[in-house]
């Protein structure tokens, strides 16, 4: 909000709060967030034993559900046939595919419009993890119809299982914190000191995977953090509104809340400064296509690029692609999206090679759900296991790791109806795998920050919760 008459002196305390309240940067939920924690929560710290280095982890939200069992599809005769009988009009023609192989030998193929991923497969930087969703204990289909307690709250709706990727508490809505979030606050104390901007890191949007306790997602926009309009500028009205601002937020404040408001305003324009100036002198040679996601990891790789200017030796990235929600025109929407994501996806990747921080950033996406495998008449509906990707010089990759089921087959051991297919591989298991190797070893820390992991995953058994990472 600009104000119509720059020479106006003098700007009330209430007018002020109304000019900060609607930055973005500046949004009333962190200082809520800040006093709820102060009085309510503890942060628990970590052995730090693997916080050394640098690590980054760039979650992609693959918003409305991706139909991801069109972009990871069998190749084997038998198994491709079982696919197109289910999948009917929805299937892709088998000489279409781009042919991909499993160690084991068998034979898959990804869609058409991801050429750069199926090159990143075969280079061994990429793998992909078959029929993951979210569960609260491991579940077969006798199980899930008769004990309904056992499931997740809200299967197959949009707003709840959103939510139950990003907590990682799917037998519950009420969970107010992700598990991004809660890894944060267990490790923050003991890694990115002196620094103001926060470790997890969000495009465009704040986001419950990346809320904790008493941390919450800086929100930052591919063109950098979003600031206080005209603070700093060297004008009459900047540097009116600079020494207005500076001398509000200096006032000795009794009362808790504006004194903590006063402190969180302050914090959040001095981050917005350190944020922008860290990133000014990065250039990157890499090019990021200019689509949905290409600029908001391009401005991924620039803060990672700025990490020492930033004072961070871990990061938690959170971008995002929406429209996946293909009820109708499956086949033309779904091949542009999934040809944005991987252009977007193989540019992030060269860009990790330019920094020689390969093997220090993984990539990894998450949906609301797979779709069903049967056709709606032009699209797909709201179903429940899918296959994610993974990316990064530390993920072994050339991959597909989980369980991709035998058959798609209407009626498969898996199959709820409609081909919408009981995970074999939960949520708890994939984000262990990444909280692990980010550098959570303390068993007591893995379950705060994965209330169920040990329905799925004990360890010390000598083995990792799905083994993709090195």
């Amino acid at each position: 909000m600009r104000r119509s008459n720059p020479k106006r002196q003098s700007v009330t305390r209430r007018d002020f709060l109304k000019f900060t309240g609607g930055c973005a940067a500046l949004s009333s939920a962190p200082m809520l967030s800040t006093l709820l924690g102060l009085q309510m929560t503890k942060n628990a710290v970590a052995a730090t034993n693997g916080l050394s280095g640098f690590k980054a982890l760039v979650c992609v939200f693959l918003a409305g559900g991706n139909d991801s069992f069109n972009m990871l599809v069998p190749r084997e005769a038998g198994e491709y046939n079982a696919y197109a009988t289910i999948r009917d009009n929805l299937a892709l023609q088998r000489q279409q595919l781009l042919p991909i192989s499993d160690i084991s030998g068998r034979r898959f193929g990804l869609h058409p419009q991801m050429p750069e991923l199926a090159n990143l497969y075969s280079q061994g930087k990429l793998a992909f993890l078959a029929n993951t969703g979210n569960l609260v204990v491991p579940t077969t289909l006798s199980g899930f119809k008769s004990d309904k307690r056992s499931l997740p709250v809200g299967l197959f709706s949009h707003s709840d299982q959103q939510k139950h990727w990003q907590t990682s508490v799917p037998q519950s809505r009420q969970q107010t914190t992700g598990w991004a979030g809660r890894m944060a606050d267990t490790i923050t104390s003991a890694v990115n000191t002196g620094t103001l901007v926060p470790m997890n890191i969000s495009l465009n949007s704040t986001n419950i995977l990346q809320t904790g306790d008493t941390v919450v997602p800086y929100v930052v926009r591919p063109g950098g953090a979003t600031r206080l309009a005209s603070y700093g500028l060297q004008n009459p009205w900047g540097r009116m509104l600079t020494g207005i601002t500076d001398g509000i937020l200096a006032q000795p404040y009794q009362d808790l809340l504006e004194k903590t408001h006063a402190q969180r305003r302050r914090a959040s324009i001095d981050a917005a400064i350190q944020f922008d100036s860290a990133l000014n002198g990065v250039n990157l040679q890499t090019q990021f296509p200019d689509s949905t996601l290409g600029p908001q990891l391009g401005l991924v790789a620039r803060a990672i690029a700025a990490r020492s200017g930033l004072g961070q030796s871990r990061q938690i990235f959170f971008v995002s692609m929406g429209s996946w929600d293909h009820h109708s025109d499956l086949l033309t929407q779904h091949g542009r999206l999934l040809s944005q994501l991987s252009t977007a996806l193989k540019a992030f990747s060269d860009a990790t090679v330019e920094l020689g921080v390969e093997s220090d950033v993984t990539t990894f996406t998450i949906s609301d759900f797979g779709r069903t495998l049967t056709s709606n008449g032009d699209g797909s509906d709201h179903g429940w296991g899918g296959n994610q990707i993974v990316m990064g010089g530390s993920v072994a990759g050339g991959r597909i790791y989980g369980d991709y089921p035998a058959s798609l087959a209407l009626g498969n051991p898996l199959d709820t109806g409609r081909g919408r297919l009981i995970p074999t591989t939960s949520v708890d298991e994939y984000s262990a795998e990444l909280a692990t190797w980010f550098g959570v070893e303390n068993d007591t820390s893995l379950e705060r920050i994965l209330p169920n992991i040990r329905n799925f995953y004990a360890s010390g058994v000598g083995q990792k919760p799905v083994g993709f990472l090195a």
